[in-house]
């Protein structure tokens, strides 16, 4: 049994495909195939159901798979002590972050964090918290910034602000000269929303529960940049977290307005493996955010 071999298997059972595997092995797919039979007869059980179509892992081979990742995890640990034991904060670090944070929290926390970690620049995967979920799992990312709640037995986290929503409506909408909204009053509107995919849209949907209950009209967009024209464009209203509200972001087309207190709100945190071995990294990241200036957020940190 060889570090490689795990690997293909592990290749494998995320790809569902040979042939994918092989391509992101940077290996002929013979080859991979040659390496998993071999393994499988080693081990004298079968880890995968051939077929036609998609690749079938078998009840057996699931748990080697995990096992298997558990293993590449602990080895790459092994080699993330050996390169950052004498300074953790002088390589790459990997972080994933959901869309509805990313485009309005990276532009103040890179220069944050080249105040405290200058040698240290960051890998950015933008994502949906499912995506990223297993991303970090897989080992493929080191920390990521999500929504509360988050995590499972084998990782950590650390809140870092909780943000509140807020409304936003054409310049010209009959609420455009409001001092506040009901949640309740959203079910009475054409509500602008990220795809279901996005944990901001659940967020929304449980902070506004009479837009379910009363089957309001409820369209669905793919980034909430592409939401705000729409909104300023006329065709409907939208909830958007306080900092997608700040000055940069600001159109004389559209009008702000805060929800009625208590004020809906998410918490966001940070979130790594328990086996991962650049605590300094982390540290520093909390560091950073504690510079950040973002509007309408309270910091936890």
């Amino acid at each position: 049994m060889t570090l490689n071999e795990l690997r293909f298997i592990v290749a494998v059972a995320q790809e569902k495909s040979f042939r994918r595997a092989a391509e992101k092995s940077f290996i002929s797919q013979p080859a991979l195939s040659l390496a998993i039979q071999k393994l499988e007869e080693e081990l004298g059980v079968r880890i995968f159901e051939r077929g036609r179509g998609e690749v079938a892992i078998t009840p057996v081979g699931s748990a080697i798979v995990e096992q298997a990742q558990r293993a590449l995890e602990e080895v790459e640990r092994i080699r993330e002590i050996a390169a950052h034991g004498k300074n953790q904060l002088e390589s790459p670090l990997k972080i994933g972050i959901i869309y509805s944070v990313g485009p309005y929290l990276l532009p103040d926390l890179i220069p944050a964090l080249k105040e405290v970690a200058p040698s240290m620049p960051l890998e950015i995967e933008e994502n949906i918290t499912a995506n990223l979920d297993v991303l970090l799992k897989n080992g493929k990312l080191d920390v990521i910034v999500i929504a509360l709640p988050f995590g499972d037995a084998g990782i950590l986290t650390h809140p870092l602000y909780d943000e509140s929503f807020e409304v936003v409506v054409s310049s010209e909408h009959r609420w455009a000269k409001r001092r506040s909204v009901h949640p309740g009053e959203l079910a009475e509107e054409k509500v602008l929303l990220l795809d279901s995919g996005h944990c901001f849209s659940n967020q929304v949907a449980e902070a506004c529960p009479e837009m379910t209950r009363k089957g309001a009209e409820v369209q669905q967009g793919t980034s909430l940049e592409t939401i705000r024209n729409m909104v300023a464009s006329g065709l409907g209203i939208t909830v958007l977290p306080a900092s997608a509200n700040s000055e940069r972001y600001r159109s004389p087309l559209l009008k702000v307005i805060p929800f009625v207190k208590p004020v809906p709100s998410r918490r966001i945190a940070i979130a790594w493996r328990k086996s991962y071995a650049r605590t300094q990294a982390i540290d520093a990241l909390i560091s950073a955010v504690k510079l950040v200036k973002l509007r309408g957020i309270d910091l936890l940190v």
